[in-house]
């Protein structure tokens, strides 16, 4: 088995990539491939994220389509919590319930399976960038519904000045990378 290396030391910024005008004129996407193409890059912001969710006694990671999976499946697994894959309408096979939601630019459904989450399961919710927080917020609108408390929100990028901070109050949100302007 290799040996674990340390997450301090690791600027995981400099493994972002700025992509000016996608998917439109004026929008700045924050791509996250570089990270991903680097192997202890992608292991340090697996640990970090458990790392800030380790105490929270989580038994699901619920996360988005398509890049929260990259992550968020990691994450469950360092956490030794459940995975529950929240996906695009007609994506999964049993039973679901959705929740619609407001992007930066258009609209968007996610479904989860109705019996995922049951009993007060203790819940973080995770994804690859907050934005607006419409994504998250529908998360954990889902989450409720199915009986489950979300304990907390963790990201790998938030984009401050998009203010999805605010729509996720209650719940504590963690980011490893911050984008001011």
């Amino acid at each position: 088995m290799p040996a674990q290396r340390s997450t301090e030391g690791v600027n995981l910024r400099a493994f972002i990539r700025d992509i000016p005008d996608f998917p439109r004129p004026g929008i700045v996407f924050r791509d996250i491939t570089p990270l991903l193409l680097d192997p202890r890059a992608l292991a340090v912001a697996v640990a970090r994220l458990a790392r800030y969710a380790q105490d929270l006694e989580i038994d699901f990671v619920v996360a988005p389509e398509a890049r929260g999976f990259i992550l968020g499946g990691a994450l469950a697994q360092a956490l030794h919590a459940g995975f529950v894959p929240a996906r695009r309408p007609g994506k999964l096979p049993h039973e679901t319930l959705s929740a619609e939601y407001a992007l930066e630019y258009g609209l968007d459904v996610l479904e989860v399976h109705a019996d995922a989450i049951a009993g007060g399961a203790r819940v973080l919710i995770h994804d690859d960038l907050l934005a607006t927080g419409g994504t998250a917020s529908a998360l954990s609108d889902l989450v409720a519904k199915l009986g489950g408390e979300v304990i907390a929100c963790a990201f790998l990028v938030e984009l401050r000045l998009l203010g999805g901070r605010k729509r996720l109050v209650p719940h504590p949100v963690h980011a490893l990378i911050t984008y001011d302007e």
